[in-house]
């Protein structure tokens, strides 16, 4: 995750932004009218009120104060509005209000607008040596006027906004669009296909045997989630030392101080410089994000169905819906074929390895919490099968399509298990004998094609 990645995330960085253009546009102004005096705009002049120096004092002052006011009381609100959404569809979600481009527009137009008010408000001053002779901005007062006015639509927006982003069809599309996202920047169209696969070889490439034995142990010197992995950076160091690094974490992992990020081969030569280069390509943070992790952009939705399935909370079409927007995400990654572990640099010596999370791990956490979560609800169970009968349409893989299958014979007796009504379990039972027969007819047709 790069720099300018982690400030669009923050919650202060477009905040920060607008209040710098605040600055600047009030002494822009204001330099403007010491250099217009009291010269005649001419058509212009209409435009713009002079209402002394009192009045313009008066008028900066409840802007500013109405602003700061405002902005105080409608940020309360999304504290509200944030720990009510945390209780009922996960905490881990409360960083897509953070992240939201509206919350972060809305703060920043209503304290740049007070930053804005508050420097024009200090260049109103007595000018030359007569007690009554004052400097007013009259273009930059009126310029605060416009200001209020925008920050009066903002406002009306903001209520707005805040409604519908707590609405759960908004909640699963935000973060069904990061899957999406990360799907495409982990598994782009083209991949699962190394250097020596491209050249017609599919021999695995040589590692030394005692890689992991007698290979340099990096170990971390933080504690926290590994958010991102610079694996181009790693390449890059790797081909100018001549090393070679695999890789003992991937984005996700939680690790602590001293645990093993990587191994580097061979372990002799190793300088400061190199140690600390490889180290610092593994990012360490408080939390997981989904911006480097598919398994955490699908934990969020799962969270969320799961949540809705609780006894306190009795919502299985919000279950269903977070199982909608997870349909479209994994029916993606289930049409892409994993990357390659191997990396390797411009003159085909292997440089980095560096697995990355598998498709069928990411099923079985879904579908493994959907069976111990889902079976009082049949309705959620249908809709889990359609998931299943989507993803196998389009999966690649015939140990996924294997494992799918296993899946849909556990749903049915997790069900079973609970004594349902006889109506209820012929009908899920006659749902998984569809879907597994499209399962097994996927595979026919992709091994008649030459695909497996």
């Amino acid at each position: 995750m790069s720099l300018w990645s982690r400030l669009r995330q923050s919650f202060w960085f477009l905040p920060a932004l607008l209040c710098v253009a605040a600055v600047a546009l009030a002494e822009g102004l204001i330099f403007v009218d010491q250099q217009l005096g009291d010269s005649d705009l001419g058509a212009l002049d209409f435009l713009i009120t002079m209402v002394g120096e009192s009045g313009s004092r008066d008028l900066l002052g409840a802007i500013a104060g109405s602003m700061l006011t405002v902005a105080s009381t409608t940020f309360s609100i999304t504290i509200a509005v944030l720990a009510l959404s945390s209780s009922t569809y996960g905490p881990r979600l409360v960083r897509n209000f953070m992240a939201d481009r509206g919350n972060q527009l809305v703060l920043g137009i209503f304290v740049a607008t007070f930053l804005y008010s508050l420097v024009v408000l200090r260049s109103i001053r007595v000018i030359g040596t007569d007690q009554g002779d004052y400097f007013v901005p009259h273009l930059a007062v009126n310029v605060a006027v416009l200001l209020a006015v925008l920050s009066i639509g903002v406002l009306v927006y903001f209520i707005h906004h805040i409604s519908d982003s707590v609405q759960v069809w908004t909640l699963a599309e935000q973060v069904r669009t990061d899957l999406i996202a990360v799907v495409n920047r982990l598994y782009p169209e083209g991949s699962g296909q190394d250097a020596r696969e491209v050249e017609g070889e599919h021999a695995e490439p040589e590692v030394p045997e005692r890689l992991d034995t007698d290979g340099f142990l990096l170990t971390s010197r933080e504690t926290g989630y590994v958010q991102d992995v610079d694996l181009d950076g790693l390449l890059s160091l790797a081909h100018e030392h001549d090393l070679l690094v695999s890789m003992k974490v991937r984005p996700g992992n939680h690790v602590n101080e001293g645990t093993v990020l990587a191994v580097l081969w061979p372990p002799d030569d190793l300088n400061d410089n190199v140690r600390a280069s490889a180290r610092q390509a593994v990012r360490i943070g408080r939390a997981r994000t989904p911006l480097e992790d598919v398994e955490f952009a699908v934990l969020q939705l799962e969270e969320m169905a799961v949540r809705a399935l609780s006894p306190s909370t009795n919502d299985p079409y919000t279950a269903i819906n977070a199982l909608d927007s997870l349909a479209s995400g994994l029916v993606m990654l289930a049409g892409r074929r994993m990357p390659s572990p191997y990396r390797f640099d411009r003159k085909g010596r292997l440089r980095v390895i560096a697995p990355a999370v598998s498709f069928v791990h990411v099923l079985d956490h879904l579908l493994d919490a959907m069976r111990s979560y889902a079976v009082q609800h049949p309705t959620v169970l249908h809709r889990t099968l359609e998931l299943v009968a989507q993803v196998g349409a389009v999966c690649q893989d015939r140990a996924a399509r294997d494992r799918m299958d296993t899946h849909v014979g556990r749903l049915v007796e997790a069900f079973s298990a609970t004594s349902p009504q006889g109506s209820d379990l012929e009908a899920l039972a006659e749902h998984a004998v569809r879907v597994r027969a499209l399962l097994l007819g996927s595979q026919q047709r992709r091994i008649g094609s030459g695909d497996d």
